[in-house]
């Protein structure tokens, strides 16, 4: 006898969508089929139209406690997951105080996150100046790669690396077979025009030119082809890095890159002066330039989306100023991610099925999930999303469960309502409410 059996016609199975019956026992799929013959099940539910898809994965997210939760916190970050139909987040390891760069910062971590996840989530481990000798203990005590910065990253704490930090680590990691993951932009004095307007977003834009991703990406294509370490390029902006990094692929190197759904969704012509909600790093860039990166996406240059979910209090986000200049660069997005991508694949007649790649799939392979997360399919864990594809919303503050309603996705129409969440074969959200918490297990490697 099953735990439960989930029946609908449109199952987005490895093989395509067709129409059956997920049956899942302790947790895990025990079997896909075509029809049920008899009682099998203690619960079947029939979702008819909907459509059923794995569990969302977010590998790039800032959940920024402990030390900073007023910024967002495990329990409302993952309340928010679980609300978008992510299953499975991976926690950067800046934003957070201490920031995860030794093991006694991480075991602070792991400490609070205790009673506070409604979703599975995972840890990143940080590489700054000076801490080679913590790398090794940190492998051990389980994270899933490293995250490096290449420039400032906001939080004097997590300072940048340079090229010889980088070639002290790299070895390490990859010897364990981890990702390095690396926010490329290396600051130069490059730079547009100043107009002496800090509310002007065409200042903050010029402020970091593609030039600086160029730059940063052909470095790190460089030190992976020496090292053979597997790098992640996050959050890739700048469409001109797109054919060296395919000519690195085409080499056989182990580079992989993600983009974020706001350098999809919107563009710099569009965004307003004084509104630092747009504020990111690197930032939103022009509507050719993004255009370029849904043509890589679909074509595999890039890999998957993730939402670099880096929410922050009005007043460090200068709401009331405007200053962009000074603002912290974060998009609170993490609910979102399903109808941001969705909206935006619809348009351009991309199918449904793309959608399931870019974010259940690929995202699982970067922090070694691909085995039990990510697919519908027989021995994956029962992680699943109920969604309506074909009915719209307007986003507004009051749907969201981040603790901060900043978005720049406010009042925006979007495609894909989230109506379950299943984890571990457990309904974890329905229709806006929250029928179990605290399910979500640490991923520990």
């Amino acid at each position: 006898m099953f735990d439960l059996a989930i029946i609908g016609n449109h199952i987005c199975t490895p093989e395509g969508i067709r129409a059956g019956v997920v049956l899942i026992k302790d947790g895990i799929i025990a079997d896909v089929v075509t029809s049920l013959s008899g009682k099998v099940s203690k619960t079947e539910i029939d979702i008819g139209e909907k459509l059923l898809i794995p569990g969302i994965i977010d590998p790039h997210v800032h959940l920024n406690e402990p030390g900073r939760t007023h910024w967002e916190g495990f329990d409302t970050g993952t309340r928010s997951a679980a609300a978008g139909g992510i299953t499975t987040l991976v926690d950067m390891p800046l934003n957070c105080s201490p920031v995860t760069t030794t093991v006694s910062a991480f075991d602070k971590k792991l400490t609070s996150a205790q009673g506070q996840l409604h979703v599975d989530c995972g840890f990143w481990g940080g590489i700054i100046p000076g801490n080679r000798a913590d790398i090794e203990n940190l492998i051990q005590k389980g994270v899933l790669g490293f995250k490096a910065f290449l420039t400032h990253s906001g939080i004097d704490e997590f300072p940048n690396v340079t090229e010889s930090d980088l070639r002290a680590v790299v070895p390490v990691i990859a010897r364990h077979n981890l990702p390095l993951l690396v926010h490329c932009e290396l600051s130069s004095n490059i730079q547009g025009q100043s107009t002496n307007n800090d509310r002007s977003y065409q200042q903050y834009l010029s402020s970091r030119p593609k030039a600086w991703e160029n730059d940063a990406i052909a470095l790190m294509i460089k030190l992976c082809e020496q090292y053979r370490c597997h790098v992640h390029i996050v959050h890739l902006s700048s469409a001109e890095s797109i054919e060296p990094i395919k000519q690195a692929r085409e080499k056989g190197l182990p580079i992989t890159v993600e983009t974020a759904p706001h350098y999809l969704h919107f563009n710099a012509e569009d965004i307003p002066d004084g509104q630092p909600v747009f504020k990111c790093a690197p930032p939103i860039r022009e509507k050719a330039n993004n255009q370029q990166l849904w043509q890589a996406l679909q074509e595999g240059v890039i890999d998957f989306v993730a939402t670099d979910h880096s929410p922050a209090p009005p007043g460090i986000k200068e709401m009331g100023s405007g200053n962009l200049m000074k603002a912290w660069g974060g998009i609170a997005s993490l609910q979102l991610a399903l109808p941001v991508l969705w909206t935006g694949a619809r348009k351009r007649n991309i199918p449904l099925t793309n959608i399931v790649r870019w974010l259940c799939e690929k995202p699982a392979i970067l922090p070694g999930l691909q085995e039990t997360k990510g697919k519908i399919a027989k021995g994956f864990d029962a992680d699943l999303v109920v969604w309506d594809p074909n009915r719209s919303f307007t986003v507004t503050a009051e749907q969201l469960f981040h603790k901060h309603k900043m978005t720049p996705y406010l009042n925006e129409e979007l495609f894909g309502v989230v109506e379950q969440t299943w984890l571990n074969g457990e309904l974890i959200f329905e229709q806006g409410q929250f029928p179990a918490l605290n399910k979500g297990k640490l991923i520990i490697n």
